[in-house]
């Protein structure tokens, strides 16, 4: 993979964003954006299955050892990273996705990458929500937290993408 110390900067950023800002952000309990899953959704289109998976479980071990959430964090990002590669066929098309290169608004272009980027957040955030509550009793309370917190989650982790794509060419 190329681009090691950029990707290795952008996972350490994002981990501590989620870490130091956001899981101690507490202005509603229906509010609760999880922001490192930006990692995920810009490793490069061609990156390898097992690169996506290994990256995916690194995240989601790296969050559930610092958020204390016994594997709800994995579960989600490493279920994320398996089909990363079928929400970009699915949202812009296998030739484009075949060309490789980092999924942005420059290369996808804006709607696209914001679709995308919302499926990958709103997939995330159902896993983790829904594992976490646990129980159809608070299927409404736990729908309301996913809104929420996925509206949120979208538009931090659009911003983190447009800053870390900002000086990448459209096709590295």
């Amino acid at each position: 993979m190329y681009r090691t110390l950029q990707y290795a900067l952008l996972f350490l950023v994002a981990a501590a964003l989620q870490i130091f800002l956001f899981n101690n952000l507490s202005l509603s309990v229906y509010l609760n954006p999880l922001v490192y899953v930006v990692f995920i959704a810009l490793l490069p289109m061609e990156a390898s299955p097992l690169t996506m998976l290994l990256s995916g479980l690194a995240m989601g071990v790296a969050m559930d050892w610092t958020m204390g959430a016994a594997g709800v964090n994995t579960i989600a990002t490493v279920f994320v990273a398996f089909i990363r590669i079928h929400l970009l066929n699915f949202v812009c098309g296998k030739e484009n996705v075949h060309d490789g290169g980092v999924p942005s608004s420059r290369r996808l272009g804006d709607k696209a990458f914001l679709n995308y980027l919302s499926l990958v957040v709103l997939i995330h955030n159902a896993i983790f929500f829904y594992l976490e509550a646990l129980s159809p009793a608070h299927a409404l309370a736990t729908l309301l937290r996913l809104c929420v917190s996925a509206a949120v989650g979208i538009l931090f982790c659009w911003l983190i993408a447009r800053l870390f794509t900002n000086r990448l060419s459209l096709r590295v």
